[in-house]
């Protein structure tokens, strides 16, 4: 049986970053530039408790500091659902490109 190391978790946390760059660097939906952003901050979460689990010391800081990349993201997509639904409600889109169209 493999042993999971430190090495895994850090190969899957550069997984979910690339794939949430990817997200945001690719498409025009707001929903899908949430859910990107939504991953690079898992992955982020995911570091902190790796670094904070495998270090020579053992202590709490990655956890705490998780649950705080935790409540960061849950506010976020609560403002940025708000912002989505009200640029669905002035243009009928929830496409990132047309959002210039608020200034008028």
């Amino acid at each position: 049986m493999i042993a999971v190391g430190a090495t895994h978790f850090l190969v899957v946390a550069a997984l979910l970053f690339a794939l949430g760059m990817g997200i945001i660097i690719t498409r025009r939906n707001a929903i899908a530039v949430l859910v990107g952003v939504e991953l690079v901050l898992n992955a982020a979460a995911l570091n902190f408790i790796t670094f904070s689990r495998y270090s020579t010391v053992p202590n709490v800081d990655g956890q705490v500091v998780a649950i705080f990349v935790i409540i960061l993201a849950a506010a976020e997509a609560a403002v940025a659902l708000a912002i989505v639904l009200n640029l669905y409600h002035v243009l009928d889109t929830v496409h990132v490109d047309e959002a210039d169209e608020l200034r008028d």
